[in-house]
């Protein structure tokens, strides 16, 4: 399994010839991902206020994060970002992780 536009050789039974359990942890994300996620958040606000709406509430239905990636990237704007606290985030998971494998084991 590889990560987000990762171009690395995997790592597991195919590379290294023995079983492999990997555990990911996601730490970035598209542009496009926090623009559609926000856009349904305005949507059902907008919802609320205005309590019958059918154009948003097909909007709201739909997956827009295609479209969203789409006008974003000749832009240049599909960024992948990760949070500010990003190593303190990784430290965690850290000690989280190896906690349940030292349980486990």
């Amino acid at each position: 399994m590889q990560g987000f536009g990762n171009t690395r050789s995997e790592i597991s039974i195919n590379t290294l010839g023995i079983p492999v359990i990997a555990i990911g942890i996601p730490t970035v994300v598209e542009t496009a991902v926090l623009v559609n996620d926000s856009l349904d958040l305005f949507i059902s606000k907008l919802q609320d206020e205005a309590k019958s709406n059918d154009y948003l509430n097909n909007l709201k239905e739909e997956d827009n994060y295609e479209e969203i990636k789409q006008a974003l990237i000749p832009e240049g704007y599909n960024l992948i970002v990760t949070p500010k606290e990003i190593d303190q985030l990784i430290e965690n998971m850290k000690d989280i992780v190896s906690l349940g494998i030292n349980k486990s084991l």
